[in-house]
């Protein structure tokens, strides 16, 4: 049975690997990155020579983009393409719910499906196909995707079928994620001060009750060794964040940890600009002369 032919825009650290193993699963795949197409193509993709020319030419899109608001631009030019052949737009990205409502409606103004689908597992993740998809789409809709998106990912969950609820479950997730890896990196550097080693901690703690995904492995990873190579830069995370703190306001619920937490995260990203998020241990080691 001959597939479908898919899009993809945006091939960045994450987009690439997913770009990837779509083509190499056997989709007829078109590509394309407003930094540079040819040099992030993955082997067997054809190139868009724009977002537009991938609408005339894919049935499904996938988006792998920054932020909301180059999601909705490219939304906006898929809605808008001449000889739009595209009918669903599935948006893997970290974008907020407003922003995913906007894309859904200009899309479903022109008659085009939009999945609010964000991904967790990061760059190893996206490598292996083993990430976890958060995904808000009609139920016929969910179902129709599954198989391109299992190829992306091993995880695949209905959030439900509004555009948004994807994005909520990832937010709260990423406030998970960024809280478990700054209060470990406080709570190791005070071990440390005291004369604790930080390979054994680790170790003490992946046996206790103080594990997490931080020392479970990004510490393991990316701190112990001093590489801070994670793969996730400090922005994005005070990005998701900070949407996670916009969004928690807005629905009026208890937020006080997460407004420490989103201040850490801004402070971080501002003083070192282009850091992996695991180098937020050396930033508090240095802070605070550790």
């Amino acid at each position: 049975m001959t597939k479908e032919t898919v899009g993809f825009i945006g091939l960045g650290h994450m987009g690439g690997p997913m770009a990837g193993r779509l083509a190499d699963a056997g989709y007829p795949l078109i590509a394309f990155d407003a930094a540079g197409t040819q040099e992030r193509l993955p082997a067997g993709a054809t190139a868009g020579a724009s977002v537009e020319d991938v609408a005339a030419r894919a049935d499904t899109i996938l988006l792998s983009l920054p932020n909301g608001s180059v999601s909705k631009t490219v939304c906006g030019q898929i809605a808008s393409a001449a000889n739009r052949r595209v009918q669903t737009v599935v948006d893997l990205s970290t974008i907020g719910s407003p922003a995913a409502r906007d894309c859904a409606r200009m899309l479903g103004e022109v008659g085009a499906a939009y999945v609010d689908a964000p991904v967790s597992g990061g760059v190893g993740g996206a490598r292996a196909g083993t990430l976890a998809l958060m995904v808000a789409a009609e139920p016929s809709v969910f179902e129709r995707m599954k198989p391109l998106l299992s190829t992306i990912g091993k995880h695949l969950f209905h959030m439900g079928n509004e555009p948004g609820q994807g994005q909520t479950m990832k937010l709260l997730n990423n406030f998970l994620a960024a809280t478990a890896l700054a209060a470990t990196s406080e709570a190791l550097i005070f071990g440390a001060a005291n004369g604790l080693d930080l390979a054994q901690m680790i170790e003490v703690l992946n046996a206790s009750s103080g594990r997490n995904t931080a020392t479970a492995d990004k510490f393991p990873k990316s701190v112990v060794t001093g590489t801070y190579d994670y793969g996730f830069a400090a922005a994005l995370m005070a990005k998701d964040v900070s949407l996670y703190l916009e969004s928690v306001e807005a629905t009026g619920v208890a937020h006080e940890i997460g407004a420490t937490v989103a201040e850490l995260w801004r402070r971080f990203s501002e003083a070192c600009p282009g850091q992996d998020f695991t180098y937020i241990h050396k930033y508090l080691s240095e802070q605070y002369g550790s």
